[in-house]
């Protein structure tokens, strides 16, 4: 669904990898590890398209990215999901509004019926006309969460969901993610908690990569 053949990428000519090829196909789940700095957002926002790689290709859906224009982007990054490291809410609006905000967004048809299942699904049922600066962390997260997946989407992306919680708020929402990945979402995870990792892993099939020396490898049995 999103391939990488050989990308490279850096900023102000510095390279910060190169030769990246990555496959995120229908069902597959990827965690993303490297120290900080190595370039894990980077590669996370290049398979949203928000970045243009300085050399490879990445093709969104089967089409080369740098055919689809404008408009073809956009359709394709529809069917993206993003959990972003620092989750921005509208602090105006309720926080139901807040997760169905990418179908009003789109100017697309919102189901109460099917915002009420995903709050729900999330456990923030009972927060549904709560503002956001009322949660906490770990409601805020799985509230980034909910409105990442509101529009069904093919691949969900995730840079650090965890990175701000304690270790049972943590495992609660990698357990949403591996029960999103085994209705069919490719799931792409960033995390620096090996932890995390270890404990997935007899769960959910996943793929180990590393960003080290500038490329990207798959992850030995140490972790």
């Amino acid at each position: 669904m999103i391939e990488l053949e050989t990308v490279a990428h850096g900023y102000d000519g510095a390279e910060l990898f190169s030769d990246v090829t990555l496959q995120l196909g229908d069902g597959s789940f990827h965690f993303l590890t490297g120290p900080s700095g190595a370039g894990k957002t980077t590669l996370l926002r290049l398979c949203y398209g928000e970045l243009v790689p300085a050399r490879g290709s990445i093709r969104f859906f089967g089409q080369e990215r740098r055919d689809l224009g404008r408009d073809g982007l956009a359709l394709a990054r529809q069917r993206i999901g993003v959990v972003h490291q620092d989750c921005q809410f509208l602090d105006h609006l309720s926080l139901r509004d807040n997760v169905a905000l990418p179908l009003i967004a789109g100017e697309r048809p919102v189901p109460d019926q099917d915002v009420d299942d995903l709050m729900a699904w999330v456990g923030l049922e009972g927060h549904a006309q709560a503002l956001p600066p009322t949660l906490s962390g770990g409601e805020r997260q799985r509230a980034a969460l909910a409105r990442a997946v509101i529009t069904s989407p093919a691949v969900l992306l995730a840079d650090e969901p965890t990175g701000n919680l304690d270790w049972e708020m943590s495992v609660r929402l990698l357990s949403l993610l591996i029960e999103l990945n085994r209705m069919g979402t490719a799931v792409l995870i960033a995390t620096h908690d090996l932890n995390l990792i270890r404990t997935t892993k007899p769960q959910v099939s996943a793929r180990v990569l590393r960003i080290a020396g500038r490329k990207l490898q798959l992850a030995g049995a140490e972790l």
